[in-house]
């Protein structure tokens, strides 16, 4: 019965792990321009982009999006700590010499908590009938207290109490800009709650900023 407890301890606790690993992510809003779709710019080298302060965060995060497709590039090759002094002309003819005809941009707008309360669960419901069942002595001669004594054990396991969850919400705002036309052509923002690891809500957002890019005709559809 102890192991059996430990494997069940274990099972809950990969299970939670493995949920506050992955990231909720959904569309706030986006803007597209109305002439310009990222399809018809048919991108051939784009520069990825990750404005924030942590160094390793930056790197997770451009080199996450640079592994899905060949013809990203990460920027921290291109704009590092020797070339932070240079002006805005001085960067952009960097990006003229390296042939980038688009960039990708993204960045943490702000952050929000968030309240939330989880109602308690009792699953032992769910087997009165059973309790019952074996309770009347229907079965009592053939099994004795077996499964009374064994039910008893578990109960408290079927129950969980009701809590309150803090939650933090990341809003993240993507941008895409055409070189080639020097302005901006599509941008949103995504709030991602449950973000513990990075790989994974980058993951997440590309997911979703591809799914509204499909809706509002930036891509073609699948």
């Amino acid at each position: 019965m102890n192991n059996l407890k430990k494997i069940l301890s274990l099972v809950l606790l990969s299970t939670i792990f493995l949920m506050s690993c992955v990231s909720n992510t959904s569309i706030v809003n986006s803007w597209r321009d109305s002439e310009t779709t990222v399809a018809n710019q048919e991108f051939k080298k784009v520069l990825i982009v990750a404005l924030v302060k942590d160094e390793a965060t930056r790197r997770i995060t451009e080199n996450k999006i640079v592994r899905s497709n060949t013809i990203f590039h990460s920027s921290f090759l291109f704009l590092n700590g020797t070339n932070l002094e240079l002006t805005k002309a001085q960067k952009l003819k960097i990006l003229e010499d390296e042939n980038f005809d688009g960039v990708v941009t993204m960045r943490l707008v702000s952050t929000e908590k968030e309240t939330n309360y989880i109602p308690g669960t009792n699953t032992s419901l769910y087997f009165g009938g059973m309790g019952g069942l074996y309770g009347n002595g229907m079965y009592g001669g053939l099994y004795g207290n077996g499964f009374g004594n064994w039910y008893g054990a578990y109960a408290n396991n079927f129950y969980t109490p009701s809590y309150y969850q803090e939650t933090t919400n990341y809003f993240v705002e993507t941008n895409i800009f055409s070189l080639k036309q020097n302005k901006l052509i599509w941008t949103g923002t995504t709030k991602s709650s449950n973000a513990t690891d990075v790989a994974l809500t980058v993951d997440s957002i590309i997911a979703t900023v591809i799914t509204e890019m499909r809706k509002d005709g930036s891509l073609p559809k699948k």
